[in-house]
């Protein structure tokens, strides 16, 4: 039993357990009958969590631009890195499911398996042909560099009088 009333249907709930509850899905019981959404709301909302669920630090520097994902048993051959028009830089790939056995009995679920997708737009002083990605350990690095700034140049004028 909840301290907290559940007005949402049925959600399971517990305040004192922050894992209780992953992603909640405002949508998760709404009949949707388009043909686009052919696959049931809970995969859906599996999905999208998926995707969300992709750690990524974007930090810059005075000469690149430097983004970290963390992405634990994930080989470098399941993950791309791409650069589009616009200065759009994606990371996406797959991260396979564990295989089930018949025995197996799951207390908890917490890692993340399934397709993410991640984009971000650059600023205009990077130099998106010399963009590189290494792997290792789990976490993927991708440095892209910037454009070096031209320092104005300073002339000295003498006042006279």
């Amino acid at each position: 039993m909840s301290i907290a009333p559940n007005f949402f249907g049925n959600r399971r709930t517990n305040v004192f357990d922050p894992f209780s509850l992953d992603v909640w899905d405002p949508f998760q019981d709404f009949p949707f009958s388009s043909s686009a959404l052919s696959m049931p709301r809970s995969e859906l909302s599996k999905e999208t969590s998926q995707l969300a669920n992709t750690r990524i630090d974007w930090k810059e520097t005075p000469e690149a631009h430097i983004f970290r994902a963390d992405l634990p048993g994930v080989k470098k051959e399941e993950v791309k890195v791409e650069v589009e028009e616009g200065r759009v830089l994606q990371i996406s790939g797959e991260r396979s499911r564990e295989t089930e056995e018949k025995n197996d009995k799951w207390h908890r679920v917490e890692c993340s398996s399934g397709k993410f997708l991640r984009r971000f737009r650059l600023p205009e002083n990077t130099k998106m042909d010399e963009v590189k990605a290494a792997m290792e350990n789990g976490v993927l690095t991708v440095t892209v560099p910037k454009v070096e700034e031209k320092k104005p140049e300073v002339k000295s004028i003498q006042i006279s009088g």
